[in-house]
């Protein structure tokens, strides 16, 4: 490879507390929106926790974290983003006093990782919006989950500080106006919501990102904090101008998010989008002042590009990460239709720095697919060739955004281990380096597995990126 990734490049692995802890109700933990999700994004809810909910017992992470994390740690992984559960902290989300033992157990999470050098990155809110919140305000709709928001974030910064040095707050933010339920913790249908309610939730989640950069490098001077959003590369369909400003407007749903976590206000073509849409958000006096509570760095999740148009009907639709548009026909799939283009990383990565200069950070990318345990030299792994060249190929083509001049602070592999798919609640569809025996209808022993991919990404960390191939 032509070049290789900086000194200290942060090596490693993602995952979510929802989707992999389970122990949904133990030690005092309360219900998330989750635990009444048992298909994922399409739906429909239940009423209460349901058997048929893989969630609720995820991969066991909450009982076999120090197993896991030694796998990584043999892995040589640098760093780990892991989340929060809001839930463990406080079971409804609005109490003033926070559950011991949800913290003590983020206690152990946090030393077993800096027992083996890895340092947390952690997410405060990875669709987790405790269901108290949105069966009471309907979610992030009020405002008053913002002071909510706060005290959460005030009592994690005390206890973990000078422990954790790298901070998410709102995973994949801009999700709100595609799946209010999973971003933002909404009840209300989606088809009863307008186009006010939802931008009106966005800003609330916004005001209370902020709020928490302010109140972390307050109590954590040392502490760095970054946006994170769902990164998709808007291609136009053809070189017509109709479909190069289609092209543009879907980038603005995109920047729009993180133009206000960097530059610390609304950018000026949101004036036009909200005259369109009917929109006309209450601000309260502070909030234009707390907005200047910047971000440290960009993360961001990439798994695919996608083609738009100003007519979309003239072509086929493409399927995708939570958002869509056409096929493009230049690109191969994956498993479940997600087009793969590991130059779109390069492209997203050179667009978020040269409009920005501010680090970025890759904490979501991989491949989900069905993966078959078979046995090898009398050990059990799974031959996953399909997912090393997947990952090989976007990593080379991070090592050229680097070149490019890209400010890079680290990469985290999603679904390091296996785990529940947000989207479709299933487990069939696999990310890890490790697999977990445990099946789609919830049987199985929970051992692990080293995947073949988990030693072709050990010699990756080791080397520094210098295993790549080209």
């Amino acid at each position: 490879m032509r070049t290789r990734f900086n000194e200290g490049f942060l090596w490693g692995g993602a995952i979510a507390a929802n989707q992999c802890e389970g122990a949904y109700n133990e030690d005092g933990k309360g219900l998330s929106i989750q635990d009444i999700m048992p298909n994922g994004i399409v739906g429909p809810i239940s009423d209460g926790p349901v058997e048929e909910n893989l969630k609720l017992v995820g991969i066991d992470f909450y009982h076999r974290y120090k197993e896991d994390i030694r796998l990584f740690a043999e892995m040589g992984f640098k760093t780990l983003r892991f989340s929060i559960a809001w839930s463990r902290i406080f079971p409804k989300g609005d109490e003033e006093t926070p559950n011991e033992l949800g913290l003590k157990f983020y206690d152990n999470v946090i030393d077993e990782c800096l027992k083996y050098g890895i340092e947390p990155l952690v997410t405060l809110s990875h669709y987790e919006t405790p269901l108290h919140l949105a069966k009471t305000y309907d979610g992030w709709r009020n405002r008053k989950l913002i002071k909510f928001f706060e005290n959460y974030c005030r009592v994690v910064f005390e206890r973990y500080k000078g422990k954790v040095k790298y901070w998410l707050t709102f995973n994949e933010i801009n999700s709100v106006i595609h799946f209010p339920l999973m971003g933002a913790g909404i009840l209300t249908p989606k088809a009863e919501l307008t186009k006010q309610d939802v931008y009106q939730a966005a800003h609330h989640e916004l005001v209370a990102s902020a709020l928490a950069v302010k109140i972390a490098h307050e109590i954590m001077p040392d502490a760095k904090v970054g946006c994170m959003v769902l990164g998709v590369v808007n291609y136009p369909m053809t070189p017509h101008p109709d479909d190069m400003i289609a092209s543009m407007e879907r980038d603005q749903d995109l920047m729009f998010f993180t133009d206000i976590h960097v530059r610390g206000k609304y950018p000026r073509y949101t004036k036009k989008l909200f005259k369109e849409l009917g929109v006309n958000i209450q601000m309260e006096p502070e909030d234009e002042e707390i907005l200047k509570n910047t971000v440290d760095f960009i993360s961001f999740s990439y798994y695919m590009s996608k083609c738009t148009a100003k007519d979309l009907s003239k072509y086929e639709k493409g399927r995708g990460n939570l958002t869509s548009g056409v096929k493009n026909p230049y690109l191969e799939e994956s498993e479940w239709g997600w087009q793969i283009d590991p130059q779109g990383l390069r492209y997203i990565c050179n667009y978020f720095y040269n409009r920005y200069e501010k680090p970025l950070f890759i904490v979501e990318n991989g491949l989900g697919a069905i993966d078959e345990l078979v046995e090898v030299d009398g050990e059990k792994t799974v031959l996953d060739d399909y997912r090393i060249k997947y990952l090989n190929d976007h990593l080379v083509e991070l090592g050229k955004a680097i070149e490019d001049g890209v400010e890079i602070m680290g990469y985290t592999s999603w679904g390091c281990i296996d785990l529940v798919s947000a989207s479709t609640a299933e487990l069939k569809k696999r990310y890890g380096f490790i697999y977990v025996d445990r099946q789609n209808d919830g049987s199985g022993t929970l051992n692990r597995y080293k995947k073949k991919s988990f030693n072709w990404y050990k010699e990756v960390i080791r080397t520094n990126g210098g295993s790549l191939v080209d």
